[in-house]
């Protein structure tokens, strides 16, 4: 790995208690460059600007997909990250969907550990607070030619992050706009996914909603994900989430907290959701709770569901009582180093990384 530390920190600037998520980044990154069919060396260098034109192809064509993960600080000022080895295979996944060169697991976890070692004193402490992290791979070649690139660039850079999306959401069922199809990238993390996402989202907030819940593209009779998340739905003491499929992405999030719930004894049934079955049960008084799970989020409990033009409340449970708020609590304070780790999922990044490289 090839280190260029900043001359320039910005940290003392940095105010933990009033920041933008997304906004504000640390003072490094990771970029690696692909060419003439190989990886080129890690480097880790001050955040910044890199030069690029608009004939680059990722602009163009697409060939573009990244991970959502974090890194976390407990109350002695250690520092962990969540399961990176989930996010090296979806990334890589995700790489080959888009004809796109993988990377190796030194290069992605070897980065990642360098990269929050460095900027630790970026990572605000307290509850829903951490450091989201943004691996990412792109085209970068120079050429208005629709083909696969020959030249691309692996990128990690990473922004403080505390709690939003605090207040439960009412969230539309999709009746039209699909997020994925068969045959499509569903699955991978492609930047475009997001990018097709947006207009129907900004249709639904005119309504009234704040997201929307993705149905399959062919009946829009099931659901799929909400907004960038995964979806789960309670009936009675039983959790329902759909399988993964080549349209739904393989959360981390998602397949955490079926771990977690099956851990706590809930009944978790991964399955298609039928659309009627919901609406029947929220009629029913069956319905007890619908929410998304996801990196940046954790969870989001929605307050209602629109639905042929109406907009059906949800039951408002207690912490006590809900099962989303339950998971939530046992995700988070098994990622702060709060509580036991029986499933091997937390990663200690070790202080000084870079004095061994």
């Amino acid at each position: 790995m090839i280190i260029q530390k900043t001359e320039n920190s910005r940290i003392s600037a940095f105010d933990p208690e009033n920041f933008s998520f997304g906004n504000t980044f640390i003072d490094h990154m990771i970029i690696c460059e692909y060419e003439n069919g190989k990886w080129g060396d890690v480097k880790l260098v001050p955040y910044g600007p890199i030069p690029f034109t608009p004939a680059m192809m990722g602009v163009n064509y697409g060939q573009a997909c990244f991970e959502g993960m974090k890194a976390y600080k407990d109350k002695d000022g250690q520092v962990f990250l969540f399961r990176p080895e989930k996010n090296f295979e979806r990334i890589n996944k995700s790489a080959k969907r888009l004809a796109m060169p993988e990377v190796t697991e030194e290069m992605f976890i070897d980065g990642l550990k360098a990269l929050v070692d460095i900027d630790r004193n970026w990572i605000p402490s307290g509850e829903g607070m951490s450091l989201y992290i943004r691996p990412l791979i792109f085209a970068t070649e120079e050429a208005l030619k629709a083909r696969v690139a020959n030249k691309y660039m692996f990128a990690i850079v990473a922004s403080p992050a505390k709690s939003y999306y605090t207040e439960p959401v009412s969230v539309k069922i999709s009746d039209h706009y699909s997020r994925a199809a068969n045959g499509g990238v569903g699955s991978a993390k492609a930047a475009g996914n997001y990018a097709a996402s947006f207009y129907p989202t900004q249709l639904a907030i005119e309504e009234g909603y704040e997201q929307i819940i993705w149905t399959d593209d062919s009946t829009h009779e099931y659901f799929e994900e909400s907004g960038t998340m995964n979806v789960f739905v309670r009936i009675n003491d039983t959790i329902y989430t759909p399988p993964t499929s080549e349209k739904i992405l393989d959360g981390v999030t998602r397949d955490s907290f079926i771990q977690l719930a099956k851990k706590k004894g809930i009944d978790v049934k991964v399955e298609p959701i039928k659309v009627t079955d919901v609406i029947e049960a929220q009629q029913n008084g069956t319905l007890k709770e619908v929410w998304g799970v996801g990196t940046a989020v954790v969870t989001t409990i929605f307050q209602a569901l629109g639905y042929k033009g109406e907009k059906l409340p949800l039951p408002q449970l207690s912490d006590d009582e809900s099962y989303a708020a339950q998971l939530k609590k046992d995700l988070v304070d098994l990622q702060s180093n709060l509580s036991e780790d029986p499933f091997g999922w937390r990663v200690l990044v070790e202080k000084n990384i870079l004095e061994t490289v």
